[in-house]
């Protein structure tokens, strides 16, 4: 029984070391990433207004879309533990170090805004940590005996990894049907130990990830889901122009321009590119005056940015920039020039 009791300490104390890491990046953040700057006074012009803090803690959520998406792209052509999870894991933490130093500018994050950006944190460590134990060992090992040819679950998997990576850019990841990707490994499996542990593998985490993501969307019916729409003033263009636009409503005609009710997430930056193309401005968005966006480029380092984060799988280093509202419409007519091309707007 002594080495029973061996186990069971062992046990603990690896738990405890875990849950130590796990809450070292929030202690870090909490207590090293103040900035110090003052709020500018804001007057609104739309119906509606939104925290303006939000568009740089938006991004830590968008990290984690990312980082999907470089996963995908990884697995396409190579092995999961060809992916660096470590650099995953440690461009989450100091992006959002950055960024909620630049936040006090801003105004001061919310509670709930805060408690989302560190749940949904320490939540992405532990699952990239958990992948790369096992695809560093278990995973590997199997690569080995497989040989160089991949086997027909790589493929699929990899397809299926590509094709969350875009569902997310405009749906919540709570509504991915996992068990239909599960079923699907196990349909097409051929019987090879690769394809086999595959199936076993990413079996068991889709499946888990199927059971936490209908607790986290039974939290969401009772709490009430964000609102997929905001309300812009925007200038240049003619309500007909605007109005033309699938899921976008004119409200009204004021002084400074012209207010429109918009979809959010990837839509809406879709919806300002090709409005800042024809020749529009942008004077309020959500009720604020500055807004983030991200853009990709060849360089390592972009002049302005916030950050500067290489990508994984893909060429291209992502730089974030915080710029006026009133400034946004040539911010983005002028990213060609400067050698980069947007990636997503960040509302808020």
């Amino acid at each position: 029984m002594r080495w029973l009791g061996r186990l069971l300490r062992r046990l603990i104390l690896a738990v405890v070391l875990l849950g130590v890491g796990l809450a070292a990046p929030v202690a870090y953040v909490e207590t090293m990433c103040r900035g110090d700057a003052v709020p500018a006074p804001a007057a609104p012009l739309s119906g509606e207004t939104r925290p303006e803090v939000r568009t740089l803690l938006t991004y830590p959520e968008w990290h984690i879309v990312h980082a999907y998406d470089d996963y995908a792209e990884v697995i396409r052509q190579g092995d999961p533990h060809d992916f660096g999870y470590l650099a995953a894991i440690g461009g989450y933490w100091s992006t959002l170090c950055t960024l909620t130093g630049e936040s006090a500018a801003l105004g001061e994050i919310d509670t709930a805004t805060r408690q989302l950006v560190h749940v949904i944190g320490v939540s992405f460590t532990f699952e990239m940590l958990m992948k790369a134990a096992y695809e560093e060992s278990v995973g590997r090992a199997a690569t080995l005996l497989r040989g160089a040819e991949r086997a027909p679950l790589d493929d699929l998997s990899a397809e299926q990894a590509a094709a969350y990576a875009v569902f997310l850019q405009q749906v919540p990841w709570y509504r991915y049907d996992f068990r239909a990707d599960a079923a699907a490994l196990d349909a097409a499996s051929t019987g090879s130990l690769r394809d086999r542990e595959r199936a076993l593998a990413l079996g068991l985490e889709h499946r888990a990830r199927a059971a936490y993501a209908g607790a986290i969307a039974g939290a969401v019916a009772a709490t009430g889901a964000d609102d997929l729409t905001l309300q812009m003033v925007v200038r240049g263009l003619s309500p007909e122009r605007l109005g033309a636009v699938e899921g976008v409503t004119v409200l009204r005609e004021i002084d400074e321009g012209i207010e429109v009710e918009t979809p959010r997430y990837r839509a809406l930056t879709h919806i300002l590119e090709d409005w800042a193309a024809e020749g529009a401005d942008f004077v309020d968005i959500a009720g604020n005056d500055t807004i983030m966006f991200s853009a990709l480029s060849n360089a390592a380092k972009a002049q302005g940015a916030l950050a500067d984060l290489p990508r994984q799988g893909h060429p291209e280093t992502r730089h974030l920039f915080l710029v006026p509202v009133a400034d946004l419409g040539d911010a983005l007519r002028g990213l060609p020039a400067r050698g980069l091309g947007l990636e997503h707007v960040h509302d808020y």
